[in-house]
């Protein structure tokens, strides 16, 4: 009898280490596990904002909030690139040159084929050419998969919430505003609930989002992540 009694004791400390450990094991495992999902859907986020900065160079100051018209944007849109060689001296820029001037001569030169204001303005080695590069070779790295901007890394084919909003300012310019983002629950599924539950309510107090975002459709801010 005393053999099992001991038995039995012995198996309640083994639960009650157990369950200390996991008491303090538990927050630290999933605020490590959160960090490393974190990073992946910064990332992204960060790869939205910047596909979206570009479209709206090209679209009057406008967002989209379709992903099909973004994607379809990066893939086979082109942006232009200015290749610069030679600067323009102290001198120049004294007696009134400027860029565009200084093009204005070349340009000139080019049709008439007639070169002396342009050598006598010292601009023989100043030249300005415009190409045009792909989006996806100019903002993404090397094997980019436009396709993969619309998914929630860890979300098991979730989407981001996308959504654009436009406005007037007092004096009656246009604001055009844009918010992406995705709640805590998509991207950390599969990780403790509780601490889930309790992450949301953090943030709901405080009066955050509870999850990750870029931009705002109440305040402008210049696309700013609420992480950084």
């Amino acid at each position: 009898m005393k053999a099992v009694i001991n038995t039995l004791l012995g198996l309640c400390v083994c639960v009650l280490v157990y369950i200390c450990y996991a008491s303090v094991m538990g927050p630290i495992k999933f605020e490590s596990e959160k960090k490393i999902r974190d990073k992946q859907v910064i990332a992204r986020l960060i790869d939205i904002r910047k596909a979206q900065q570009e479209f709206r160079m090209r679209n009057d100051g406008k967002y989209t909030a379709s992903f099909d018209t973004l994607i379809n944007f990066v893939k086979t849109q082109k942006i232009p690139f200015v290749m610069k060689e030679g600067i323009l001296s102290d001198k120049q820029l004294e007696d009134g040159m400027t860029e565009k001037k200084a093009m204005s001569l070349i340009n000139k030169a080019k049709k008439t084929g007639n070169w002396s204001e342009v050598k006598a303005a010292g601009l023989e080695h100043f030249t300005r050419d415009t190409m045009w590069v792909a989006v996806m070779d100019t903002i993404f790295s090397k094997g980019f998969n436009a396709d993969s901007l619309q998914y929630v890394p860890f979300g098991e084919g979730a989407k981001f919430e996308m959504a654009t909003k436009s406005s007037n300012t007092k004096s009656g310019a246009p604001i055009y505003l844009l918010e992406v983002k995705t709640p805590y629950e998509t991207y950390l599924k599969g990780l403790d609930k509780q601490e889930i539950a309790n992450l949301k309510d953090i943030e709901n107090k405080l009066g955050k989002y509870p999850g990750l975002m870029v931009g705002s459709l109440d305040t402008p801010n210049n696309n700013a992540g609420n992480w950084e």
